[in-house]
């Protein structure tokens, strides 16, 4: 019996599989992931002049980026579950708009409170469609094609780590703070655009129930390897959020080389 369901859904999947490759398709996942990493990675090259203008200190103003990693954590557990009788074209439609909405009201933003809502709004987006690139890109290409998509849609995070920190301090230089959430903005709406002209339909499907989180822990490697990455990340983002006020308050740095050492630092 269990063998029959196996190869039920096996055949399940060989038969709903894409024939041909919708490349235009992953590329706008690749804008997707660009843009959020983006939004995600500015308050850290902006971090001193949000500060001020907002009237706080630079370590209140740091919480814009943990509030979005936490919501983002929360949202990549529950989104899935919570969108799986809806369109996977909607959904990643709707996190797009989310990150547009998001961008535009910081830079309209006249109170670190309204920042932070906005940015738990980019914290659904982003933990959201991290939960199901995977997925949809299995639906977009062929079996043979997926690590090559895959590899081309988190492309979008390096390049992303490498631009969006000297390019929101350089802007920010220029023509203040809100002037790069404007840009991540603009690169928003670009995406959507983009996404609403390629990517195709998807309706819900219903699959084999999978593993929950606690199950897959408790295979033998998998919860240490979880705690590395954890602690991993928490130090580079504990470096990485504060690093401009650093640089600025003990290498008195201008927004120039500040610019030029957070590419390097990408």
């Amino acid at each position: 019996m269990r063998n029959e369901a196996t190869e039920a859904v096996s055949a399940n999947l060989n038969s709903s599989e894409p024939k041909e490759s919708a490349w235009m398709a992953v590329i706008s996942l690749t804008m997707g992931v660009f843009g959020l990493l983006t939004a995600e990675y500015l308050p850290a090259s902006l971090l001193t002049p949000m500060a001020a203008d907002l009237g706080v200190t630079e370590a209140l103003a740091g919480q814009a980026v943990t509030v979005t990693a936490v919501v983002a954590l929360f949202a990549g557990l529950m989104v899935p579950r919570l969108t799986r009788n809806y369109d996977r074209r909607n959904v990643l439609l709707g996190f797009t708009v989310l990150m547009i909405a998001s961008n535009l009201l910081v830079a309209l933003s006249s109170s670190l409170t309204v920042l932070l809502v906005m940015r738990i709004l980019l914290g659904i987006a982003l933990g959201g469609f991290w939960s199901m690139a995977a997925a949809v890109a299995m639906r977009l290409v062929p079996a043979k094609s997926v690590p090559r998509a895959l590899s081309i849609i988190f492309s979008g995070i390096a390049v992303g780590t490498v631009v969006s920190i000297p390019l929101g301090s350089y802007l920010g230089g220029l023509y203040g703070w809100r002037s790069a959430f404007i840009a991540a903005t603009a690169v928003g709406v670009l995406t959507l655009l983009f996404q609403l002209f390629t990517l195709p339909g998807m309706a819900p499907r219903r699959m084999m129930i999978t593993a929950s989180v606690m199950d897959l822990l408790r295979r033998p490697g998998i919860a240490m390897g979880m705690t590395g990455c954890v602690i991993a990340h928490t130090g580079q983002y504990a470096l990485f959020t504060y690093i401009r006020p650093a640089l600025e308050n003990i290498a008195q740095l201008d927004v120039d080389h500040l610019s030029l050492i957070l590419l390097g630092f990408g």
